[in-house]
């Protein structure tokens, strides 16, 4: 007989050489024979075992009762092996790991699709899978990738996340493929077969995409560079209203970001514009030669012509040496105008000599000459009719001729100079007839200054003198004087300087001269008031003759005007002047004594 199992306990183990029941574990082996040949497995219980009892996982066993029974009857009939485990998951609700996902076998094509699916960006691999962690992933790093990468600019998006964005998109494609090869997909056989196909097509989104990027970036880098072209273009326009002095750097600022576009850019739209950009650049430069300010275009035609030693020669092309012809004609037109101009800016010399010395076989460099002696012969042309204007030019003229470097100027450069005395005598004479007196003197001594050895000069003198009396006595400037001295008899004039300080004695009649008298050392003024010395007369020069220092003259007879000069005395800051006519008549001497007077 049995004993009882105390509640909850394990029960009693069976006699030896019985296998262990269900609920016992089984024994260690004991010795090395080889273990009996495993039975047949025992059929299933009729009915399941209460919930709760056993060990999780185990079948259901007998009852408590019945179970010890079987135990002694399967040790009474040699040994029946325990029956084998349940599966997994076997038995009541609750006891047991969960059941596992089938795992298919391995799918490459499904794989391939999978990953493909991940790879272009969309995350359907994973949404094929139903892994939607690993979708928000994908999205959210196409998303990023977006934001930063739109709107498209000249710079493209940072190499750094378009490598760690393709680095992503490898990883999600791996992963999915890895996930793919043996997942059981919930889809219909048609979608499944759809699969890779779909996939492949998808493809097209990341490399359209690249495509339309770099087209929009290619448009955003086209479009920078026409707007730094209508920069440029509007540099060029704001040097309109500026001297060519104010306006050339801008002008080659300009130029530089021409060049810049045509060697980095000539392939864009903006550089393949550049060519049509810098004829209308010569163009606008040049625009006085077209206006034909050829003063003024000489200028911007030197700087047009001197590119190439600054720019790419071919950058420029032909354009440069097609300012030659507009230089050569501009520096003769403007340098045979300056011609007799005093003020001319440039010079006549200056702009002929560039014309000789940088273009020495051109067409107009061989009508230099002719047009000089034009010139020269309109200037003497002209002197009858305005001779000091003329005169003047004249003189610029021949100032011109002479610095000139053109040897074949040389004889009118004398021609231009005898032109000039001629006209600077003329020009004393018409200031003189004028009733310029002041300006006849200075003409006329400049003359005689400057040409002393001339047959006028002794004329230039009398003139000046005669000019000088008539701003004091306007009868001397009634008619010019004599060029030639009167012959005949002379009368002796006697003239002695009674008074202090030196005096200048100008004469003017049909001779003319100056005499200048030294100062009477003893001689003191006469005083002309109430205080007057031997009744009231002043006599002068009535000491010895050798007292005063004296002038003797010897003169035509004919109607003089005089003008005496004192110069200052210590007694007087200021001068005497004094003018006086007489009549010198033949047979007769004459004396004249020069005094001071003051009066109270």
């Amino acid at each position: 007989m049995s004993a009882n199992n105390p509640p909850g306990g394990p029960p009693p183990a069976g006699p030896p050489g019985q296998p262990p029941a269900p609920w016992e574990a089984p024994a260690a082996p004991t010795a090395p024979n080889p273990p009996p040949a495993p039975a047949p497995p025992a059929p299933a219980p009729p009915a399941a075992s209460a919930p709760g009892y056993g060990p999780p996982g185990t079948p259901p066993g007998p009852p408590a009762g019945q179970a010890h029974a079987a135990g002694h009857a399967a040790g009474a009939g040699g040994g029946t092996p325990p029956p084998p485990p349940a599966p997994p998951g076997y038995g009541p609700p609750g006891y047991g790991p969960p059941p596992a996902a089938p795992r298919g076998p391995a799918n490459p094509a499904q794989a391939v699709a999978v990953g493909l699916l991940n790879l272009s960006g969309l995350g359907l691999g994973y949404v094929l899978l139903r892994n939607w962690l690993g979708a928000a992933l994908c999205w959210l790093a196409t998303a990023a990738l977006l934001v930063a990468a739109l709107p498209a600019d000249v710079d493209g998006v940072p190499v750094g996340l378009v490598i760690g964005y393709g680095v992503l998109l490898l990883a999600f494609a791996a992963d999915g493929a890895r996930r793919g090869a043996h997942a059981t997909l919930s889809v219909s056989d048609g979608l499944r077969r759809l699969a890779l196909p779909l996939a492949l097509v998808l493809l097209v989104v990341p490399a359209g995409g690249t495509l339309a990027y770099g087209a929009a970036r290619d448009e955003a880098k086209e479009q920078a560079l026409l707007e730094h072209l209508a920069a440029v273009d509007s540099k060029v326009k704001s040097a309109d209203g500026l001297t060519f002095d104010q306006a050339e750097p801008i002008y080659r600022t300009a130029l530089t970001g021409y060049e810049d576009l045509a060697a980095r850019h000539a392939a864009s739209r903006a550089g393949k514009l550049v060519p049509e950009r810098l004829d209308a650049y010569f163009l606008k430069v040049s625009a006085p030669y077209a206006k034909k300010s050829y003063c003024e275009a000489i200028k911007p035609l030197t700087f047009l012509r001197g590119l190439p030693d600054t720019f790419d020669k071919e950058f420029l092309g032909s354009r440069p040496a097609k300012t030659d012809e507009p230089l050569a004609e501009s520096l003769y037109e403007c340098g045979v105008a300056a011609l007799g101009v005093r003020t001319a800016d440039p010079s006549a010399e200056e702009s002929l000599n560039a014309l000789y010395e940088t273009f020495p076989k051109s067409s107009q460099a061989t009508k230099v000459e002719p047009a000089v002696k034009a010139a020269v012969t309109a200037k003497e042309s002209a002197l009858a009719a305005a001779a000091c204007a003329t005169a003047d030019e004249l003189r610029a003229l021949r100032a011109s001729l002479v610095l000139m470097k053109d040897p074949a100027v040389a004889p009118d450069a004398a021609t231009a100079t005898a032109a000039v005395q001629r006209g600077a005598f003329a020009c004393g004479t018409t200031q003189f007839r004028n009733k310029d007196f002041r300006l006849a003197v200075t003409t006329m001594e400049e003359f005689a200054k400057e040409y002393p050895s001339s047959p006028q000069a002794a004329h230039a003198r009398s003139i000046a003198i005669a000019a000088e009396i008539a701003e004091e006595e306007p009868e001397a400037g009634k008619k010019l004087p004599p060029a030639d001295v009167p012959g005949g008899s002379r009368m002796v004039m006697v003239i002695s300087n009674d008074g202090p300080g030196s005096v200048e004695v100008l004469y003017t009649g049909p001779t003319s001269g100056r005499v200048t008298l030294k100062a009477c050392g003893t001689c003191t003024k006469y005083y002309d008031g109430i205080f007057v010395p031997r009744g009231g007369k002043v006599k002068a020069c009535s000491g010895p003759s050798s007292k005063y220092p004296k002038a003797t003259l010897l003169l035509p007879a004919g109607n003089y005007q005089f003008l005496q000069k004192r110069a200052p005395t210590g007694t007087s800051s200021t001068g005497d002047t004094k003018s006086s006519k007489t009549k010198i008549e033949p047979g007769y001497s004459y004396t004249n004594c020069l005094y001071v007077t003051a009066g109270f």
